[in-house]
C-alpha cells in the first residue's frame, strides 16, 4: 500500500486502510473500491491522505506499534476521564483524576509493554480516524512519543512511567477552556490566546491536588510550553529552570501538533514535522531530545512515495533503523519513464542518492 493525497485520488482506487469514526466503526472498509460519492464524502470530512493498494505498492505493509483496538480503547478512557473535569471546581477535578489514576497508570504500563520491547521506528499516518476532539487523541500520541524519546535517552522504567503519565495528562487544563475557543477555525485574538495559555497553570493546579501521582507529573503540565530561551509560557522559564521531563513532553507535544489534523490547519507530513522541531533545536528545544526524536521517528514511513536527487521516483518499502533518513526504496520510474521492472535501492548503501521531496499526488491511472 502507499500514501496518496485525497486531491489525487480517483474512482476505482482500492482503499489500503479503513477510515474509522470516533466510535471506532469503519466508515469505509479496507480493500473497498472507492466511488466518486465516497471520495466526495471524504473531502467533506476534510480527510487529507489515505492509503491505497495498487500494483506499484504491492506487498508494502505499515506495521502497527500499538494495535488499533488498544489505541482506540485508550483514547476512549482518556475522553471519559477528561470529560469529568469540572471547569468551576478544581478540587473536584483533582478527585476525578485521583479516582482514575490506577486505570491511567495501567494504560501507560500497557503502552510501555508494547514499546519498550520493540526497536522499530515509529511510523505515523497509519490509521485514519475521525476523532470528535483533538485533545484526547493528542494526549495519547504525546504519551507515545514521550515514552519513545525517554526510552531512547536511557531513562529507567519508573522514570519513563512518570514521563508517560505526565504526557498523558499534560493538557488536562484545557478541559476548563470553552470549546468555542479551543476549536476556533480562525486565528485567536489576543484575549482568547491569553485564556488558552492559562491551561498550563490550571493543569498544574488540578494535578498537584491528586494524591496518587508525583508532583513531577503536575510540573509536566505546568512547564510543557516553556522554551529554553525563555520565550515560552506561563513563567518564561530558561533552560536550566525547566524540568527534564517537561522538556521531553514539549518536543513530543509540538511534533504531534504539527503532524495532526487541526480545525485551523492541515497536518504536516512526518519529514516536515521533524524539520520544524530541528529548527528549534538549541533555542526552543533541548538538542539531545530533538536528536532522540529524530532517531525514533521515521521521516518517510513505509508506503511513502519520494522523488530522488537523480530524478527517479520510488516508494519506501523498509526502514533503516540506524539511519531513518535513508530508507529502502522500490524504484519504479527513471528519467520520467515508468520501468518495466522495478528494483530495490537501499539509500543507506547508495550514498550518491538522497530524497528530495515526498510525492503524495501521484496517480498512475492518469
Amino acid at each position: 500500500m502507499r500514501l496518496i493525497s485525497l486531491k489525487a485520488i480517483s474512482s476505482g482506487m482500492v482503499l489500503g486502510r479503513s477510515i474509522r469514526n470516533d466510535a471506532g466503526h469503519a466508515l469505509l472498509q479496507e480493500n473497498i473500491a472507492l466511488t466518486d460519492a465516497m471520495i466526495n464524502r471524504l473531502r467533506e470530512l476534510e480527510v487529507q491522505y489515505v492509503y491505497i493498494h495498487d500494483e506499484l505498492s504491492k506487498g508494502i505493509e505499515i506495521p502497527e506499534l500499538i494495535p488499533f483496538e488498544k489505541r482506540h480503547a485508550s483514547i476512549k478512557t482518556i475522553k471519559e476521564t477528561f470529560r469529568e473535569i469540572n471547569p468551576t471546581n478544581l478540587k473536584k477535578s483533582s478527585y476525578v483524576i485521583d479516582q482514575q489514576s490506577k486505570q491511567l497508570f495501567q494504560m501507560v504500563d500497557e503502552v510501555m509493554g508494547q514499546l519498550l520491547v520493540q526497536d522499530d521506528l515509529m511510523m505515523i499516518l497509519g490509521d485514519v480516524v475521525l476523532y470528535d476532539s483533538y485533545i484526547f487523541q493528542h494526549s495519547f500520541q504525546v504519551m507515545l512519543y514521550s515514552i519513545q524519546i525517554a526510552k531512547e535517552l536511557g531513562y529507567s522504567y519508573e522514570e519513563i512511567r512518570t514521563i508517560g503519565m505526565g504526557a498523558l495528562l499534560h493538557d488536562v487544563g484545557k478541559m476548563v477552556i470553552s470549546s468555542d475557543i479551543l476549536f476556533k477555525k480562525d486565528k485567536l485574538d489576543e484575549e482568547e490566546y491569553e485564556l488558552v495559555k492559562k491551561h498550563a497553570r490550571v493543569g498544574f493546579d488540578i494535578l498537584r491536588g491528586v494524591h496518587s501521582i508525583s508532583l513531577k507529573i503536575a510540573h509536566c503540565a505546568f512547564q510543557h510550553h516553556e522554551r529554553l530561551d525563555g520565550s515560552g509560557y506561563p513563567r518564561n522559564l530558561l533552560d536550566f529552570e525547566i524540568h527534564p521531563y517537561a522538556k521531553i513532553i514539549a518536543v513530543a507535544d509540538v511534533f504531534d501538533a504539527v503532524t495532526s489534523d487541526r480545525v485551523y490547519k492541515e497536518k504536516m507530513l512526518p519529514n516536515i514535522g521533524l524539520d520544524v522541531i530541528r529548527a528549534g533545536k538549541g533555542t526552543l528545544f533541548d538538542p539531545k531530545i530533538v536528536d532522540a526524536l529524530c532517531r525514533v521517528i521515521s521521516p518517510y514511513p513505509n508506503g511513502t512515495m519520494v522523488l530522488l536527487s537523480d530524478g527517479s521516483k520510488g516508494i519506501v518499502t523498509k526502514q533503516n533503523q540506524q539511519d531513518p533518513s535513508n530508507p529502502v526504496l522500490r524504484i519504479f520510474e527513471k528519467s520520467g519513464q515508468m520501468l518495466q521492472a522495478t528494483f530495490v535501492s537501499d539509500l543507506n548503501e547508495n550514498r550518491e542518492l538522497h530524497i528530495i521531496q515526498v510525492i503524495t499526488d501521484y496517480n498512475a491511472e492518469k
